[in-house]
């Protein structure tokens, strides 16, 4: 079986990863106990992780450990940095990891964000699979996750969960995929 690189994100419904400023607090609205919205059992299904330095950075910013450090990841970046554990630091071309992992016997391959990287896959037609919960609430203004100046995609929907909290979660994968 072919690994799959998977975007698994949250948005608000307007779009956005983020308000101004990396502020994730709009993702509270759907907190609730025991519910995970499936990401562990997803985080399960791979043993790769590829994210962008910002993303990495902000989240280093709330946990003492960084919570992919059991999987191979690989933060992408234009500073050179030594390896910690199983985190890499890579600077070279995104597409050539991306060919050379799914090249490799494995798991799939989760990608965390930020938009940067989602984008610069995008534009090559790199990702598989996405995995979008949007967030109900519409925020105006941040981080978009889709950017302008990307080739159009055609996908197919696999699944669409509803939860109580208001967030849904759509499954689709490429059509030409």
């Amino acid at each position: 079986m072919e690994r799959k690189v998977i975007l698994y994100i949250a948005t608000s419904l307007d779009g956005y990863i983020a308000k101004p400023n990396d502020d994730l607090s709009f993702l509270s609205i759907v907190e609730q106990d025991g519910e995970d919205y499936g990401y562990a059992n997803f985080v399960a299904s791979v043993d790769t992780v590829i994210l962008g330095r910002r993303t990495y950075d902000w989240v280093m910013t709330q946990v003492s450990e960084f919570p992919h450090a059991d999987k191979e990841s690989y933060i992408i970046t234009r500073t050179e940095q030594p390896s910690v554990g199983r985190t890499s630091f890579y600077t070279g071309s995104l597409r050539d990891l991306i060919f050379r992992l799914k090249s490799e016997a494995g798991s799939n391959i989760f990608v965390d964000g930020g938009a940067e990287i989602v984008n610069e896959l995008l534009k090559e037609k790199l990702i598989d699979e996405f995995i979008i919960s949007i967030i109900p609430i519409l925020v105006g203004n941040g981080t978009r996750l889709f950017k302008d100046g990307r080739p159009e995609q055609q996908l197919v929907l696999l699944s669409s969960k509803h939860f109580e909290k208001g967030l849904c979660q759509l499954h689709y994968k490429c059509a030409d995929n």
